[in-house]
Formats: structure tokens, sequence, C-alpha cells
């Protein structure tokens, strides 16, 4: 019997099921069928060209979404069901994923719930807003109503992975044509769920003047749905609460959308109002705020009230947007005033600008250039940008300004040297006689720049018009390694120069001694004798949120009392990461994600594992084991794009699996001699300039207007020397 039945169903909307059946066919399974019950001859051609690899189940034209997952669902032979529209999609590698997640669950789960992205006829790949509610579920399998907030999950089947014999009990709920209605009766009916926080399905939303219009029955539909699914929740308050509320906001928002003829908008208002008087859980209040009043009409079936609301906040959101763009016109003239007054002025040889991290604070290659100069060059004067949050952790006496401040744009128009690991803002002059400096903040494994355009997940909302135009601004661009320079070149196409000079960020890496090691791992409370593992998470666009990879707790306890593990969530989600707020207190799961300078948890840590996060490039200035867990490879490279295969090319051991990755952890195969040989091919390629000196190349080139030849040469690898392991910073 088969692990997994992927139940393919549907005809073959605007050609979308070619796309899917051949990213089905790129990855097979041993364990999984992929059944196809196609709708249509168009869908039974399509299926037919990609035998062997599907069973095929030829459905008349008109056949319903229901009667075709049932009829796909009855050839099924697994124990597991994903039923999958025919025009919606697969990201590489989510059925290995779905696969082995359902192969680890007990008997008594009904339901595996999954995280999905969006696709629309415009753009592909969005992530979710359902990313942290599944992260914050954890792994553990669970009872619904330990867990109703679920409830607000997007209602898809497709992020249902059904039991088949739960399927079977039933059928009569979960086959119906009303999709939203059977992925919450799932939910309702099933003893327990699990949860796989992973983006493992493609929804693709169809432009809505390519389909049919909407009926008033249709509308109506709505109300009765929740009213049949509030059945269910007879008895189970905190169900009943969650699912109430998911009723009252999806009503009122169908209502607020418009569309509706005014007959059936007043019909609809009145179906609503009486369902959510009906089904108002005991105790009931409505909300604060605008919303709360919103929903008090509702209860009072005020339609003309309501529709009065509506008419005032227009007018209010009308004249408010219209002042605030005023202020904004008004602050614009005034910069722009200033700005231009201070562009007048002669540039200051001896003023020197710095940014990291979108004004984060003093950090990264800037950080590094800057000390550098403060030792070369004490003549000019750094200031750093800085927004008000960061200002409070500068170190004492840091000169800085904030963004958007009078002195702001005065040092922005006036200094020679302006200095980022990112950019400045598109508003920033390039005067002829400054100088910018972009220093970068990473080695590219994932595609960058105008290399995104053939990405939209990793591409929304960047302008690459106004991208070409700060690429323009540069004079010189820093680069750590052949590889990066040449991807600087075709993601970042103008004329600097590159400063094939190493990260000044990774001096530190061959500076540091034993004593600041161990200064190092006492601040962060690491006992003498105790492994370090530092786990370093990327950032993924097609997910909302920091969805945690890995179950901690678990991995914890499987590494042992002699393992500490320090967590690092990537800086996109704000520092200290939600999901391990219930963990720091354990005292071998630290929280590090706050903790700044990297490079000290670098110099803390044993070992590193990460996944497709260009801190491996600089750890491996170290020489210590890496262990890439590559978990969701495919559906990373799909989405984001990279430059070259990782998995060919690891630093290290790689896990696909928390399981593989524990037994990697617990073995010598963390840094055994095919670790070391992985590694040493990896740090021949990548960590190419760096050898402790490249920040002095960079402030000797661009400060002090030095020629290359008088430089101090890159040192081979061989005789590089870099900092003191852990253990030999103790012995």
């Amino acid at each position: 019997m088969a692990e997994l039945s992927v139940v393919v169903h549907g005809p073959n909307v605007q050609g979308h099921l070619t796309e899917l059946l051949d990213s089905l066919a790129a990855h097979p399974l041993p364990d999984a069928e992929v059944i196809v019950a196609a709708v249509g001859d168009w869908a039974r051609e399509t299926a037919e060209r990609h035998a062997p690899d599907v069973q095929v189940l030829p459905l008349p034209d008109g056949t319903g979404d229901a009667a075709a997952r049932a009829a796909g669902a009855a050839r099924a032979c697994g124990r597991w069901l994903h039923f999958v529209h025919a025009k919606d999609g697969l990201p590489a590698g989510a059925p290995r994923l779905v696969a082995e997640r359902v192969a680890e669950l007990p008997p008594e789960v009904d339901v595996l719930l999954l995280d999905h992205v969006r696709s629309t006829w415009r753009s592909t790949g969005m992530p979710s807003p359902d990313g942290s509610l599944l992260a914050r579920a954890g792994r553990a399998d669970l009872a619904l109503d330990d867990c109703s907030p679920l409830l607000r999950l997007t209602p898809l089947l497709g992020t249902r992975v059904l039991r088949a014999d739960f399927w079977k009990a039933h059928e009569q709920h979960l086959a119906t044509d009303d999709e939203p209605y059977a992925a919450l009766a799932a939910l309702l009916l099933a003893d327990r769920v699990a949860c796989l926080p992973h983006a493992a399905y493609e929804d693709r939303r169809l432009r809505p003047a390519s389909l049919p219009p909407v009926t008033p029955e249709q509308r109506y539909g709505l109300v009765a749905r929740y009213e049949s699914l509030l059945d269910l929740t007879r008895g189970r308050r905190a169900a009943h609460t969650v699912l109430y509320d998911v009723m009252v906001r999806d009503c009122l928002r169908t209502f607020a959308r418009g569309g509706m003829p005014e007959e059936v908008a007043r019909e609809f208002f009145r179906r609503a109002s009486l369902a959510a008087v009906r089904r108002r859980p005991e105790g009931y209040r409505p909300p604060a705020g605008l919303e709360g009043v919103r929903r008090s009409l509702l209860l009072e079936g005020a339609y003309g009230k309501y529709r009065a609301f509506q008419a005032v906040n227009r007018t209010r959101r009308t004249a408010r947007s219209a002042v605030r763009a005023r202020k904004r016109q008004v602050g614009a003239r005034l910069r722009d005033h200033q700005y231009r007054r201070a562009l007048g002025r002669p540039v200051n040889p001896h003023l020197a600008v710095f940014s990291a991290y979108w004004n984060r604070g003093v950090a990264c290659n800037p950080a590094a250039i800057a000390a550098k100069l403060a030792e070369l060059a004490p003549q000019i004067h750094p200031v750093w940008v800085v927004t008000a949050e960061n200002a409070a952790l500068l170190p004492p006496g840091t000169d800085h300004v904030l963004p958007g401040t009078r002195r702001y744009w005065e040092v922005l128009a006036t200094a020679r040297y302006l200095v980022n690991n990112v950019n400045f803002p598109n508003a920033v002059v390039k005067r002829p006689d400054a100088i910018h400096v972009q220093t970068h903040h990473g080695t590219p494994l994932k595609r960058m720049g105008l290399d995104q355009m053939a990405y939209p997940a990793a591409a929304q909302g960047l302008d690459f018009q106004a991208l070409l135009e700060r690429i323009d601004k540069w004079d010189f661009s820093v680069s750590a390694n052949s590889h990066t320079t040449r991807m600087w070149e075709r993601a970042y196409p103008s004329r600097y120069i590159s400063l094939d000079h190493g990260y000044p960020r990774n001096d530190v890496y061959y500076s540091a001694g034993a004593a600041e090691i161990r200064a190092i791992r006492d601040r962060l409370g690491i006992a003498p004798g105790r492994r370090a593992v530092l786990y370093a998470p990327t950032h993924r666009d097609y997910e909302a949120g920091w969805t945690p990879r890995l179950d901690l707790a678990a991995l914890a306890d499987r590494l042992g009392e002699e393992t500490v593990l320090l967590v690092r969530g990537h800086y996109f989600y704000g520092g200290a990461a939600s999901p391990l707020t219930n963990l720091r207190r354990t005292g071998r799961i630290i929280d590090v994600s706050s903790y700044d300078p990297v490079e000290e948890l670098c110099l803390a840590a044993d070992a590193l594992v990460t996944d497709y996060s260009s801190i491996m490039f600089d750890y491996a200035n170290l020489d210590r084991p890496i262990v890439v867990y590559a978990d969701d490879w495919e559906t990373y490279r799909t989405t984001r794009g990279v430059y070259f295969d990782l998995m060919a090319e690891a630093p290290g051991p790689v896990a696909r699996t928390q399981q593989e990755l524990a037994e990697i952890l617990t073995t010598e195969a963390w840094r055994d001699e095919g670790a070391a040989k992985m590694r040493a091919a990896f740090r021949r390629r990548f960590c190419e300039y760096d050898d402790g000196r490249a920040a002095e190349r960079v402030v000797r080139r661009v400060f002090l207007g030095q020629d290359e030849k008088d430089l101090p040469p890159v040192l081979p690898l061989e005789e590089r020397t870099p900092a003191p392991t852990p253990q030999e910073a103790t012995a």
C-alpha cells in the first residue's frame, strides 16, 4: 500500500494541469501514487501524456469537483489522500515533505495541515497568512479543542491531507463542491490534527473576469455554509466562538467588497444578521473600535445605518488621506529645499557617512571598515545613519544622525564618502566628487538584483528601474570571492570597480584570540567543555513569518546535556524570534536573535547548522564544521532562484530531515574526514579573498587612494591561520 495518494482532480483550466503534472513527474516518489481524475478530453489527453507516472481516471465534461475527488479517492490505494485541484500547483519537493510527515504521524491523527503559497494571474509564490498560526501550533498532534485558532486558516482543501479511513467515514461532509465547507469540516470532524508549517501547496487564483459571475444563491450560500459548520461545533465552546468570529468577519468582508445589486446586498445582510444573532456565543461582546461598530450594526440588522456608516467612513478616509498627502507634500518640499541648499556647499573631504542593514546600527562590513579607518585615517570623521529605536544601542560616543532630519540630509549632501551594505535612498544625489562604496552583506547563493525579475515571490515590491539608478551611483563594490564578483556583475550591471579584497567583517575570524572567544562564551552563558551549535536559518520569500524548520526542544533532548543550541532568527523578523519564547529558559537552547555582532556568535560556536543563509560562507573562514539542513531545498530553489546547486557543493554533510540532522550531530559525521574534505573544497571557492586584512585593503584603496599593487596581497589559503576553536581557547 502506498503511503500517500496525490489525487489531482478537475478540468485543465487555462492549461495549468500541464505544469502541475510536469512538476510531479520531475520529482517522483517511491512511496506515493498520483491519480488524475481528469474532467473532460483536454484534461484526459494532458494526463495521458504523463503515463506511466500517473493513473488516469477519465471523467465526462461537467463533472463537479466533489464527484471528481470522490472518484479519485475511490481509486486510491494510499493511507493518506492529498487532493490537488488541476488549476493549482505543488512547490518543488512538496510531495516528498508531505509523504515524510504523514509517515511519522500516529494513527489517531486524521488531518495534516499544510502551509501554502498564493499565485494570481499577475504574480506567483506569494506567502500565505497562515504561517504564524501553523508555527505556533508546532509539530505535535493536537485535538482541535486545544488549538481552535486553526479554524482561522485559509479554508483550502488542498492544504488538508486526509487519512483515507477518515475520508471514507466522513465522505458525506467532505465530498462537496463547497471547498471552504469541506476544508473547515475536516478540522471540525477530526479527532486529532497535525501541522506541517512548510509551503507545500500553491493556491492559484484565476482572474475573476475569466470566471462565471457570482450568483445571488452563491452569495447567500456563504451564510448557509457557516450555519451548517456551526452545527458541527455543538458542545465545543472554543471552536464555536472562533468559527462564529470567522463567520462574522467573512460576511462583513464579503458585504464590504460590494459588487452586489442593491436587492441582493440587502438580502445578504439580512441573512448574515439573522445568523449572527442566532449563533451568537453566550457572553459574546463585539470588539472595540470601528470593527465593533460594524458587528453591532450587523447584530441589529440595521442595513440603512450600516450603509450610512460605510459612507461616513469613506468620507473620513478620503479627508484623512488628503490631509496626510498635503503634509507629505509640505514635508517633502521642505526636505528637498534643505537638501538642495546643502548640495550647493563644497564636499567635505574629511566626512564619511556609514549605514548598515537599513540603518540598524554599527554592524557588518561598514563597521569593520569604520574601525580600520579610525586606525589608518583618523582625520576622516565617521557619521552613522541609525533609526531612532536603534540609536540607544550605539557604542558610546558614536556620532550619528536620524533618517529624515535636517542634519541627515546635510551630511549626505556634503560627505566625501558614503558607505553602505544595502543602498542609500533614491533621493540621494551622486555628486561627482563623492565616493559611494557598496560593501554588500553576503556571498550570493540566492538570486539577487536584476536576477530576481524571474522570481515574483522574491521580487515583490522591487522597482528595478530605481534599483538600476542606485547601482549607477556606486564607485566601488566589495567582494569576498570571484564567484561573488561575477554574480554582482550580472545582478548589478554598472561601471563600478570591484574591490576583490575580501569582506572586512570576516577579518575578525583571523584576528580573534583565545581570550576573546572565552569572553564571548562567558557572555552567552556557555560553560567550558560544552559544545555550542549555532543554528541560523535564512528568510524565505514564500513564508509570511519565521517558521521554525526544526522541533528545537526535541533536537536539544537528542543532542544531550553537553550541547547548547544557539538559535538565531533572520533579522527580517525583527530581532527576538517569537517561536523561541517558551524555550529560552531551558538552558540548552539560547535565543541569540537579538545578539550583535553575529561574528561573535560564530567565534563562540563549535559548529554551524544552517540552510541557505550566507552565514555559511563567512563561518567557513573558521574552518569549523558546517551542517546544511535542507528540508525544503527544491521549494527554495524554485521559488527564490539560486546561482549554484548547494546540494552538490555543500560545505559539509546535508540533512533533509530532523532525524538525519540529529544522526549527523550525534555521531562523528559532522566533523569526520568526509566533512573536512567538503569544507576544504568550499573554502577554496568561497573564502578566496578573506585573510584577515580585507578592511585594511579597502581603506587604503578607497580612503587613502593607494594603487592596487601597493595593497597587502591576499595570503594563500594554506598560509592563513583562523581563530582558535572553542576547545583550543579553553584548553
